[in-house]
């Protein structure tokens, strides 16, 4: 998995005002949370604030990432939770973290890659990808940067699921039935398959 790093600042004032003020700076506000929990048994947050430019890399990008934030001096590694943007501008309005523990499981979503020239491709099909990502669970230094597929044996008019795959050290928590990847009948394959039953 990769890793990045950013810095942020301790909020001393939050709300709707302050956090309107932070973003017109060029800055996006941020909370943190992890293992520890207010008398209401609620996730207390830390709240920080982090530069737009610095934000941006973290989350305009293919990439998952494992988020080293050093607030004030004291570092943190989390991944993100939650992401809110501006509904016209598309710009990041808020960011919540996860902290997380090398020895507690993760839920995270991973991208796929899929590799290999798919049977039902070389008859003329077209492989098209439903998912972008799989949600995984497991330990943070399990979870790899990507998931490679191998379409290789997938035939024409057939689908991959998620039940059918497995990958070491991790779970996949996406539901088994959801299809990953298909091989769909284009004009050309149906064509050379009429042909075939005519000849």
């Amino acid at each position: 998995m990769k890793e990045i790093s950013i810095n942020g600042t301790l909020r001393t004032e939050t709300g709707k005002k302050a956090s309107k003020l932070l973003r017109q700076a060029g800055n996006v506000p941020c909370n943190l949370y992890g293992e520890k929990r207010g008398e209401d048994g609620l996730p207390v947050a830390l709240s920080f604030v982090v530069s737009e430019k610095e934000i941006n890399k973290v989350i305009f990008t293919p990439h998952v990432y494992l988020v080293k934030i050093t607030i004030d001096g004291t570092e943190h590694t989390a991944i993100i939770k939650e992401t809110q943007f501006h509904p016209v501008k598309d710009n990041v309005l808020h960011v919540d973290f996860y902290e997380v523990n090398p020895n507690k499981p993760i839920v995270i979503g991973v991208p796929i890659q899929t590799e290999g020239l798919a049977a039902g491709v070389r008859a003329g099909g077209r492989l098209t990808t439903m998912l972008r990502k799989l949600n995984v669970r497991g330990l943070y230094t399990n979870i790899p940067e990507k998931l490679v597929i191998d379409v290789t044996p997938l035939e024409l008019g057939k689908s991959m699921k998620v039940g059918e795959l497995s990958f070491d050290n991790i779970e996949l928590v996406t539901p088994k039935e959801v299809v990953v990847c298909t091989i769909k009948m284009t004009r050309a394959a149906r064509s050379a398959a009429d042909a075939q039953q005519n000849a």
